[in-house]
């Protein structure tokens, strides 16, 4: 929807209906990715698209369609369909294409979802795709960190569910069909719901390019994380080393993590592993990362020797008890880790407690809710 936004914005603004058709699962070897979306607008103007092509033609007549009866349609194109070649998708693969009718009446909340993404605040838009009771077709909640849902699906139990998983998405900036229950049970089938999560991807900077940090990249990746490498010595920080991340960086830990505070792009959900555990590197770029006033998390690699000797280091180079308070250090949960991937496993688990304000004990072992508010 990103991309179509200014367009759908601007004729509901004006009072119009748009057809709107977006892409909510794929399979196989889909052109577009969930979340692409297709207008077609009140001067029967196409704008976007789903496929790149392939069954734009047939998502404008069903859109056409929908704006006159109000009611939204899930569609498959696939070719295994009898009409597939006929609308064209013949590259293998399947699209599942929600279509719905969008307008002040239908949508109110349009301008302040758009407010949001423009500024660059999460916000993620949970809409009912698939239910057996027709009438909860189109029903959506919008979804913030911190800020009770105004809206309903149909249910409290349904609403709850999807809150709780919809930031989930949020906080790594993805998009996903999700399946529950018709009353949003966890264990169930019936109803789906998509989520678009409007957010840039959160950050991973992993400080010192050696053979743990390639394990480390990889799992953020996977997380979810726009991972960056970064490390004073060419001959180590290379592509080739880590293909995993989406930049590899050569510069001073320090400077560089100094440069991009001051430009802007380290913030409340940026987590930052210094895994060189060398001095030299170590102690001006933690001093550095545990004066920026708000990332989600600083971690360093160490022995427990290491760790004491650093932080002498680093009291003696002026850091205080409270700034030395945010480092978790020796680095990661106590999961016996011995191989870099099994410590990545690691980091990533107390990062991902960190952030849900999980306890890292066994679930077996604690009472009360499994799925947690965002910290």
């Amino acid at each position: 929807m990103r991309e179509v936004l200014p367009e759908l914005l601007a004729w509901w603004r004006a009072g119009e209906t748009i057809g709107v058709g977006t892409v909510v699962a794929t399979f196989q070897s889909a052109p577009r990715p969930p979340g692409a979306s297709m207008l077609v607008g009140p001067d029967e103007t196409a704008v976007g698209s789903v496929s790149g092509g392939c069954v734009e033609g047939a998502v404008y007549e069903l859109a056409q369609s929908v704006v006159e009866s109000g009611a939204p349609v899930l569609e498959r194109y696939g070719v295994s369909d009898d009409d597939a070649f006929a609308v064209g998708l013949t590259c293998g693969g399947i699209l599942d294409v929600f279509v719905e009718k969008v307008s002040r009446e239908t949508f109110p909340e349009l301008e302040e979802v758009a407010a949001d993404i423009e500024a660059g605040r999460p916000v993620a838009l949970a809409t009912v795709i698939e239910h057996p009771d027709p009438s909860w077709l189109g029903r959506r909640i919008v979804v913030r960190p911190d800020t009770p849902i105004e809206s309903t699906l149909g249910s409290p139990r349904a609403d709850a569910a999807v809150h709780d998983d919809a930031l989930g998405l949020l906080a790594s900036g993805s998009n996903a069909t999700l399946t529950y229950g018709p009353d949003g049970e966890r264990r169930g089938e019936g109803m789906r719901v998509f989520v678009w999560g409007f957010a840039p991807k959160p950050r991973m900077l992993v400080f010192g390019a050696i053979d743990f940090a390639a394990a480390v990249a990889k799992v953020g990746s996977f997380l979810g994380y726009h991972v960056t490498v970064c490390d004073a010595r060419p001959v180590f920080a290379t592509r080739s080393r880590f293909p995993e991340a989406d930049e590899v960086v050569v510069d001073w830990p320090h400077r560089y993590l100094a440069g991009e505070a001051e430009a802007g792009r380290v913030d409340g959900r940026t987590v930052i592993t210094v895994l060189t555990h060398d001095p030299k590197f170590d102690v001006p770029l933690l001093e550095v990362a545990l004066r920026l006033p708000d990332v989600a998390y600083v971690g360093a690699m160490g022995s427990r020797r290491t760790h004491e000797d650093r932080l002498a280091r680093l009291r003696e180079a002026g850091v205080d008890d409270k700034e030395i308070e945010r480092l978790s250090s020796p680095i990661g949960l106590d999961l016996g880790a011995r191989t870099p991937e099994e410590t990545a496993i690691s980091i990533a688990a107390e990062i991902v407690a960190g952030r849900w304000g999980g306890s890292g004990k066994r679930l077996a072992a604690v009472d009360g809710r499994i799925h947690r508010d965002l910290v």
